[in-house]
């Protein structure tokens, strides 16, 4: 019911700036919250940011205060903002979005960020 296709990966030195497009189509209408995850291998995925249909928005704690999670609601699109990066930043970031009654959720296919030393 809902598609996510994400873009803005790449590789960047520390210290650098990023800013991952999370486009979706579908159902938008019922969209309930949208959040980037990243996973790196060996490690389960976690939750970075995320933004409800209000605007409220969340962060963990590694990413608060550098990263900024954003939409644009003409384009159907999430951002995140990634300054300051970090080499533990680097991994592989996932767009996701829920759909509530019954609730459901979509995940994008996912792109990769490095950030070298």
């Amino acid at each position: 019911q809902v598609q996510l296709v994400e873009s803005g990966g790449g590789l960047v030195q520390a210290g650098g700036s990023l800013r991952l497009s999370c486009a979706a189509s579908g159902s938008i209408f019922r969209i309930s919250r949208m959040a980037w995850h990243r996973s790196e291998p060996g490690k389960q995925r976690e939750l970075v940011a995320a933004i409800t249909s209000s605007g409220t928005t969340n962060y963990a704690d590694s990413v608060k205060g550098r990263f900024t999670i954003s939409r644009d609601n003409a384009k159907n699109t999430v951002y995140l903002q990634m300054n300051s990066l970090k080499p533990e930043d680097t991994g592989v970031y996932y767009c996701a979005a829920r759909i509530l009654g019954p609730t459901s959720d979509y995940w994008g296919q996912g792109t990769q960020v490095t950030v070298s030393s």
